[in-house]
């Protein structure tokens, strides 16, 4: 057995090796003179030697495409539209898309090689993306594993964005810098500075990294990326739920919504496994003290018998289902991990909301 996965593990590496040796080879051999990628219909105009993807003869012409993944084809982000040149779609490509997208020259514009002129679409509001130098100005951990870390911009010292939207954070790798994709967590009225809540993986590249800036250090990051749009309507309660980093895209949206419109109805939920886990909690109630129409919901699933909680536990879908009355003309932001998500826009359509009504986030 131990030789059967040796051998399966060499085989993995040749593989890994030749591709990338042909896809240098391909590079230095292989002239594909120079190329025209017309984006928007002559919104953009680019002209580069041919052989690199899309996305990287994108950001080299500092039109920015969100990718989560650096570029390596696994995280499905870099969506663009292809109308013409590119080639036939491509087995990397296909998990990521659906029959729709398939249908209308959808792609993945890491995984598209620019080696012909070619036309393509992408969302207008990625011709508006910026990249930003900042530097770290504070950092704090909120539990043993969640930092917060404050970045103020400076050039271009000013980043507007939407509520529930997201910037890129370049990583250092040794080589070329990674991205990866980050809530803010500030409001959009702190629009001269960013604000992150990162959970340290082990071994994550932009985790690690994250938790070892310090005040002072110098951040490169890309944005704003991120389809959450706020329903302005002061009628149209909002409902927000998070976890853990989930907490980021729902700080900002709520003190966002509530310097605007300091009477709107809103309702935080947020799940904790115990009290360690619990943060923001005190300024959260000092907020419910100002605006009488924020109702905010704690809720603890792992509550041990020695911690000291009179609050709601359970899973946090659970205190939704319990504090929500059906029939309510609502809108609702998510974000945490998928069965998080799952169950709770399960009780949202009991409660009498369509698809249509969230916006939700995965991690």
């Amino acid at each position: 057995m131990m030789i059967f996965i040796l051998n399966i593990a060499v085989l993995a590496g040749l593989f890994t090796v030749l591709s990338g040796m042909l896809l240098t080879a391909e590079r230095l051999l292989i002239n594909y003179g120079v190329c025209e990628v017309d984006v928007n219909d002559g919104e953009k105009q680019i002209e580069m030697e041919g052989g690199d993807s899309l996305l990287n003869v994108l950001t080299y012409n500092e039109l920015f495409i969100p990718s989560a993944c650096g570029g390596r084809g696994s995280c499905g982000h870099c969506k663009l539209t292809v109308l013409s040149g590119g080639g036939g779609l491509l087995p990397t490509e296909i998990p990521y898309l659906s029959r729709m997208e398939k249908r209308t020259g959808v792609r993945l514009a890491c995984q598209v090689k620019v080696r012909e002129n070619m036309k393509i679409h992408v969302p207008e509001e990625y011709l508006y993306v910026q990249k930003f130098s900042a530097e770290a100005s504070a950092a704090r951990m909120l539990t043993s594993d969640i930092r917060e870390i404050r970045m103020k911009l400076l050039e271009p010292d000013q980043l507007d964005f939407r509520p529930g939207q997201y910037v890129q954070v370049d990583v250092p790798a040794g080589g070329e810098p990674v991205s990866r994709a980050y809530s803010i967590s500030n409001p959009e009225y702190e629009n001269g500075e960013v604000e992150l809540i990162v959970r340290l993986v082990p071994e994550g590249l932009g985790s690690t990294y994250l938790h070892s800036v310090q005040p002072g250090d110098p951040v490169s990051l890309t944005g704003p990326f991120g389809e959450f749009k706020l329903n302005e309507d002061p009628e149209v309660e909002l409902i927000c739920v998070g976890g853990g980093c989930g907490m980021a895209p729902m700080k900002s949206i709520i003190y966002s919504v509530l310097k605007r419109q300091p009477e709107r109805s809103v309702k935080f939920f947020f799940g904790c496994r115990t009290t360690s886990d619990i943060f923001y909690l005190e300024e959260f109630r000092k907020l419910e003290e100002k605006h009488p129409g924020l109702k905010v919901v704690y809720a603890l699933s792992d509550l041990q018998p020695d911690e000291d909680w009179d609050g709601e536990t359970g899973f946090i879908h659970l205190s939704v289902d319990k504090f929500l009355e059906p029939g309510k003309k609502r809108q609702a932001f998510l974000c945490g991990p998928p069965p998080m998500i799952e169950a709770v826009t399960e009780v949202l359509q009991e409660k009498g909301m369509s698809p249509s009504d969230w916006f939700y986030d995965e991690f």
